[in-house]
């Protein structure tokens, strides 16, 4: 059964994610769901989930089958995103090549190969408590009139609705890096396929 703190947390985590979403859709081609398009590549991100005091999502993106030739070059790509992947700074905890069927109408099904980005980080680092000290003591300095710098949030504390705006925060920032990283390689692999 999970704690009260991965209840928030998760909570939290989504709703960073789901604000980085938004931002991607008005930034790319928006898609339906938690998807968008950039450069005829489909991404995609999960929602959040608490696994052993980690906090994961998935990213994946679809691997441009349409300018490849073959089987041989998917994998070729895949290895090459793989290769990306493993340099950046914030590396993902698993990196995988999925193949989805989908009915897309009646007695018809398209195939599609995507890449998944596994990300999972220690619930304690997405805040900190230096952080919260620092928040609070800007709130305290504030002359009357002007907004608190914190959200209402869910728990029964200013310190834990401050950690819980950090939680969502980090979330926001850790996967508009790691969803950028992801187009990067993209693009870098494309140049490569066609260099």
């Amino acid at each position: 059964m999970a704690t009260l703190k991965q209840i928030l947390f998760r909570k939290y985590t989504d709703q960073g994610l789901d604000i980085v979403i938004e931002e991607m859709k008005e930034k790319y081609d928006k898609k339906k769901g938690r998807r968008f398009n950039y450069d005829n590549i489909t991404y995609e991100v999960s929602r959040g989930g608490v696994v052993d005091e980690n906090m994961q999502f998935e990213i994946s993106s679809k691997i441009p089958q349409d300018e490849l030739k073959d089987n041989k070059d998917m994998k070729k790509y895949f290895t090459e995103i793989k290769k990306l992947a493993s340099k950046f700074k914030n590396k993902p905890a698993s990196i995988e090549m999925e193949n989805i069927v989908l009915g897309a109408h009646k007695n018809t099904e398209k195939e599609r190969d995507y890449v998944k980005l596994l990300y999972s980080y220690p619930l304690n680092d997405l805040y900190s408590d230096k952080k919260i000290l620092e928040k609070t003591k800007e709130m305290s300095q504030q002359t009357k009139g002007e907004k608190p710098t914190s959200k209402e949030m869910a728990a029964l504390t200013q310190q834990g609705n401050l950690a819980l705006q950090l939680v969502q925060e980090s979330a926001q920032s850790l996967a508009r890096q790691n969803i950028e990283d992801l187009i990067s390689a993209n693009k870098k692999a494309k140049t490569k396929k066609s260099g």
